[in-house]
């Protein structure tokens, strides 16, 4: 048996990518127009400085989802999630109370809050591992390999026994 569950998850949303890239390309040609053309881009132009830092903005803005990943890794130990490169947390079995793969309807990616999942780790999708706390806190972490962490978690239960 393989003894643990490992899933690295990243932003391949295309509506994500359709909006950071078209709104980035818009304002390059902005950029384009004042600075090569020589030509005021729009009405109310911007300054040239302004549309470069919106740019450098939006540029930043695509790097950063291009690294965001969610790396899930469990263990008979522990569960460990990084949000690279933002949060790392871990949670030893010990401490946890309940631990299932849900179907879940936390509309919206990244970091959320939901009153029935408490916090909210999701990359795309609408299946999660929903872990209750001893101490009551509750978390919901994406999975794209729902059948596979149901099966892992049986195995591991059993082998806790």
């Amino acid at each position: 048996m393989n003894n643990t569950f490992q899933e690295n998850q990243k932003f391949t949303s295309w509506i994500l990518w359709v909006i950071l890239i078209g709104t980035t390309g818009f304002i390059l040609y902005g950029l384009y127009q004042q600075l090569i053309a020589d030509v005021p881009f729009g009405d109310n132009p911007s300054s040239d400085t302004e549309l470069i830092l919106v740019f450098l903005l939006m540029a930043a803005l695509i790097v950063f989802f291009a690294l965001l990943r969610l790396k899930t890794n469990i263990d008979q130990k522990e569960i460990r999630i990084h949000y690279f490169p933002v949060l790392k947390k871990s949670f030893k079995w010990a401490d946890i109370e309940s631990a299932q793969v849900v179907k879940h309807n936390v509309f919206g990616w990244g970091f959320r809050y939901s009153f029935k999942y408490g916090t909210v780790y999701n990359v795309k999708g609408n299946e999660g591992l929903s872990i209750e706390l001893k101490s009551g806190k509750k978390y919901l972490i994406g999975t794209q390999k729902a059948d596979e962490l149901k099966t892992f978690l049986t195995k591991i239960a059993v082998n806790k026994s």
